[in-house]
Formats: structure tokens, sequence, C-alpha cells
């Protein structure tokens, strides 16, 4: 029979190596975390949802303003109405691939990072594991250009937007000084191409605009198109991340297949 004095110090070895065991394992488990991937995930479903969503609901409005304000005619902003709506249906396609491809790269991430520190094996060092992961630092570098060409036509409505209301802006501050009438002052929409030059009245002048300015579907898209913009920054940024996590990947896989040839030899 052994001392209950070496019994218990046996027990007490035995808990503090399960324990370091455990502790050992939940380290090696988090080192495989692709935290750049993870960052990059959140930010670009962030980012393609307020997009997605803010844009959507932006464009109905700015639709509706046109109509009652600077098209009254239906046949002048007949395209204009078919290529919005064809835009809200792309954007239900974005939110939707954005969607699977953020999930598919996360878990691209994890699997190459465990790969590149040799966690669960050599799976990904292959030549089809290298192939995959040179073919999503391409598509990650084509979307990336892609959404560089997105933020840059969602500050489009921005501009307009911000110049009637600092028009509106001029206006008020017209109205203060009596010498100077508001009613000269107006904002032609025609002059930005989404409506034809024959649209009536296409334009809007002096205290017609302010009240425009003033309506809640002016200020809700105006503010709308502002976040679909700083969602587009947002899903650029997240993409750059992409970029630099896949292309750090597969150059330490491709150095690794090397580093792996010649050991052979």
């Amino acid at each position: 029979m052994k001392p209950a004095m070496e019994t218990a110090a046996e027990e007490n070895a035995e808990q503090s190596q399960e324990k370091k065991g455990c502790f050992e394992c939940c380290i090696k488990c988090l080192g495989g975390v692709p935290y750049a991937s993870l960052v990059a995930t959140i930010l670009c479903f962030s980012g393609v949802a307020l997009f997605c969503g803010c844009g959507h609901v932006a464009l109905t409005g700015t639709v509706s303003i046109l109509e009652q304000h600077f098209s009254t005619t239906a046949s002048d902003h007949a395209l204009l109405s078919e290529v919005i709506q064809l835009m809200q249906y792309v954007i239900y396609g974005i939110a939707s691939f954005f969607f699977l491809y953020g999930i598919i790269l996360l878990a691209e991430g994890f699997y190459t990072t465990s790969a590149v520190k040799e966690l669960h094996g050599e799976f990904k060092t292959t030549a089809c594991g290298r192939c995959i992961s040179g073919m999503f630092v391409f598509l990650t570098y084509v979307l990336g250009v892609a959404w560089l060409g997105v933020f840059g036509f969602s500050a489009v409505p921005v501009f307009m937007f911000y110049n009637i209301w600092s028009t509106c802006e001029v206006i008020k501050s017209f109205q203060a000084n009596v010498t100077v009438p508001g009613d000269q002052i107006c904002v032609d929409i025609r002059q930005y191409g989404i409506i034809p030059w024959n649209a009536v009245p296409g334009k809007a002048c002096g205290p017609i605009l302010e009240n425009i300015c003033n309506t809640n579907e002016f200020y809700m898209s105006y503010h709308l198109f502002i976040v679909a913009c700083a969602g587009a920054g947002a899903t650029v940024i997240a993409l750059l991340i992409y970029m630099m996590a896949t292309t750090y990947n597969y150059a330490v896989l491709k150095f690794k297949s090397r580093e792996d040839c010649c050991t052979k030899f």
C-alpha cells in the first residue's frame, strides 16, 4: 500500500499534467485562428450590409424625389426607373455573393493558417492546395479593384445630394439678406445626366428647392447614400486585408513546398 501523501502527490501531478495539456491544446488552437481573415470577414460583412441595405432604400427614395419634383412625366424617367430597378437586383446578388465568399475566405484562412503553422499536418502544402490559395489571391485582387470602382460610383449620388443640400443652405442664408433674391438660385438635375434635357420641370429654384430639402425623403436618401458609400469603403478595406492575408499565406506555402522539395534530396 502506498502512503496517502504519495497517492495525493501523484493525483496532483496527473491533474497538473492534464491542465498543462489542455492549456497547450488551447494555445495551439488559438494559434491556428486567422485573425486577419476574421477581422476582414467581419468588416466585409458589415460593409456589404451597409452598402446593400442603405443603397437599396436610398435608390427608392431617389426615384420618388425625381418623380415628384423634377420629372413629372413618366416617360421621361422610365429608363432611369428600369436602371434603378436593375441596380436593386444587382444589390441582392452582391449581398448573397459576398456572404458566401466571406465564409469561404474565412474557412480558407483557417486551413491555410493551420498548414503554415503545421497544426494539423501538411494537408495544405500540396500542389492542389497551393493552386486553390493562388486562385483566392487572384480573385480577391480582382474583387478589390472592382470594389474601388463601386466605392467611386457610390460617391456620385453623395456628391449630387450634397450640392442640392448646400444650395438650400445658400438660399436660407440669402433669405436673411433682403437685398439678394433667393428665387434666382436653382438646381438643375438634368445636368447630371440622370434624366433627359426635355424633362419637365427638370430644375427647382428658391423656396421650392428649399421645401424639397426639408422633406423626409431627401433627408433619408442623402444620409443613406453617405452610409452606403462608407459601407463600400469598409468593404474595400476588408478586401485589402484579405489581399495581404491570402498573399502572405500563399507565399509561405510556396516557400514551404520548395523547402520540403529540397529536403527530400
